[in-house]
């Protein structure tokens, strides 16, 4: 797959995380990140690419192409700040520009799959139909997750998206009952495998470690080395 849209159920559920890991466990590939819109950050300010050029490596390409100021979904902050919005042809194409000089092209959505981009009501999901783009579902580890993972997915296959599976963006240290069980209840909720788990903090790891341990948190499909629960 040349281009991933990395999306996920909601926002801060470590979208950015598991796009690092991603970039770092295909390390051997020529791999870009393209951020369609940050919001919440000042000019100048250090957003997700920045941060998953950080963690995976400075060989990673990095283009962002739109900020606003507040934190809020994109169509909201573009229309507050006076700025025009990021449109879905505009993301598709900087991903296939993208894709004719990298192996591998990671775009991360903001917030979940169907937030809106502009004004027209556009969202991730009608630029990955404009990219013909797999879209890899991120969710939190706990309870409630599988109604809003499921829900993700069902809207996925009403728009003819396919989705190569779902990780688990931040999984606890010490699990509760329902983070145990949703390991292999996602698969269920998603109608797609699990293709990684994410642990908590891995943020916080230096970057040398992080590109170290990224393979062992996901499945071959997504360049890693991890296989099953």
């Amino acid at each position: 797959m040349t281009i991933l849209v990395v999306s996920g159920t909601g926002t801060e559920i470590g979208k950015t995380v598991v796009t690092a890991a991603v970039a770092a466990a295909c390390s051997g590939r020529r791999v870009a990140v393209l951020k369609p819109a940050q919001t919440g950050l000042a000019p100048g300010e250090q957003g997700d690419v920045a941060e998953v050029v950080r963690l995976a490596g400075g060989r990673v390409t990095a283009v962002e192409l739109a900020r606003f100021p507040e934190p809020l979904a994109p169509e909201t902050a573009a229309r507050r700040s006076g700025l025009p919005p990021v449109r879905p042809y505009e993301i598709a194409d900087a991903a296939q520009k993208l894709a004719t000089e990298h192996d591998l092209v990671l775009v991360e959505g903001a917030g979940g799959l169907l937030v809106r981009f502009d004004e027209q009501g556009s969202t991730l999901a009608d630029a990955a139909r404009l990219m013909a783009a797999p879209v890899l579902v991120v969710a939190p580890a706990g309870l409630g997750t599988l109604n809003a993972t499921a829900l993700t997915a069902e809207a996925l296959r009403a728009r003819g998206l396919a989705c190569p599976g779902v990780v688990v963006g931040s999984m606890p240290t010490e699990p509760d009952l329902a983070a145990r069980c949703n390991l292999e209840d996602l698969p269920v909720a998603a109608g797609a495998p699990l293709l990684g788990v994410v642990p908590a903090g891995a943020g916080s790891l230096s970057p040398a470690d992080f590109r170290a341990r990224a393979a062992a948190w996901l499945a071959p499909e997504l360049g890693g080395n991890r296989l099953g629960r």
